[in-house]
């Protein structure tokens, strides 16, 4: 039975991209030796290395503008230290839109002063704030664009002088945006460019150097830059599925593509949830999530039936995060939208079996 996989993360990937990879874990490149083997210094992967860095900042249109790719390790959540070890010297600016912001906030506290600009706690994090302010002595302005617990999304971000930093790990190569407006962007593989494992950070390089603190040399983005990704054995295989990906994303159309395809999908499934009687948005409507919409039965008596229905018809991962309940149905650049389909199809079924 073909699987229709919504996973929040480790998330559906390419089905060209599984093939590919599959053939380098036996033989990459013709070696005659294993992705999984080969050195982090060969000439194999050095070039693999480079491919995913220049492809990374090729889609987000950021070649040749003062900034570097960088692929690390530790996830998202190690950029939640990170980002404030390298550039918080008195102050940041941080909007909490969810669960991940606030352990971005957490993070950022041992370091200096955090200024909570706005939240949307009072709501369980159902909506984005708007017409905050930013202060201008900020060392930078911190924010996360695509909440994928809750399934919000920002769909705009606030003209500030002070460095922006975006964490952008659910909704990464997915929509156009200007990425130049973006100071550091870092964004965990797993969510929509690859295995779990490895996390993007892409960084204009010249926010770098101006904390006072002593950066031991694993958290130091410009250790890091200096060695191309490779300061430590860098997440040979990781990198490696991300390259195919992001390989994909452009032979595909690049992320103009990937966000009418996303839009598609959306639409097909935010209109049965709006128009089913049975069932109900999580999320205001203006700041609803593409990648991760989230929906509850009005009527958990139903539960138990609908559960069955989408696991009998192949249907992975569409159980919402214990925070919010229900469904989230997480629609990343490879899923197709005969995939959406059937989730369609099955909240009609319930409708007529119910009535």
């Amino acid at each position: 039975m073909k699987k229709h996989n919504f996973s929040a993360g480790p998330c559906i990937l390419p089905q060209e991209v599984f093939q590919e990879a599959s053939q380098a874990i036996l033989n990459f490149n013709n070696s005659g030796l294993s992705i999984l083997e080969i050195s982090h210094r060969s000439a194999d992967f050095v070039s693999v290395m480079e491919e995913a860095q220049n492809l990374a900042l090729e889609l987000l249109g950021l070649q040749d503008k003062g900034y570097k790719a960088l692929f690390l390790q530790g996830g998202a959540s190690m950029q939640f230290l990170m980002t404030a070890y390298n550039l918080l010297d008195n102050k940041a600016a941080y909007l909490n839109t969810g669960t991940w912001s606030s352990k971005a906030i957490k993070e950022a506290q041992l370091f200096g002063e955090v200024i909570e600009v706005a939240s949307s706690k009072d709501k369980n994090f159902n909506y984005i704030p708007k017409n905050y302010s930013i202060p201008v002595d900020a060392d930078y302005f911190h924010c996360t664009s695509n909440n994928t617990i809750f399934g919000t999304q920002m769909k705009e971000f606030p003209k500030t002088d002070v460095p922006s930093v975006c964490d952008m790990s659910s909704d990464i190569f997915s929509r156009q945006l200007d990425f130049e407006d973006f100071d550091l962007i870092y964004a965990g593989a797993q969510k929509n460019m690859g295995p779990a494992g490895t996390v993007l950070v892409v960084i204009k390089e010249s926010i770098l150097g101006k904390v006072d603190r002593k950066i031991p040399s694993m958290m130091d983005y410009q250790v890091h830059i200096s060695k191309d990704s490779m300061f430590n054995t860098p997440p040979v295989y990781a990198v490696y599925v991300s390259m195919l990906t992001m390989r994909w994303i452009k032979k595909n159309g690049g992320i103009a593509a990937m966000e009418k395809r996303n839009a598609e999908k959306a639409a097909l499934l935010y209109d049965e949830i709006d128009r089913n009687p049975l069932f109900e948005g999580f999320a205001a409507k203006e700041d609803r999530s593409p990648m991760n919409p989230t929906f509850n039965l009005k009527n958990e008596a139903h539960k138990d039936q609908f559960d069955k229905m989408w696991k009998d018809a192949g249907v992975n991962g569409l159980s919402g995060h214990r925070s919010v309940g229900g469904y989230r149905a997480s629609m990343y650049n490879a899923l197709s939208i005969e995939s959406v389909q059937v989730v369609v199809d099955l909240m009609q079924k319930l409708e007529k079996e119910i009535n």
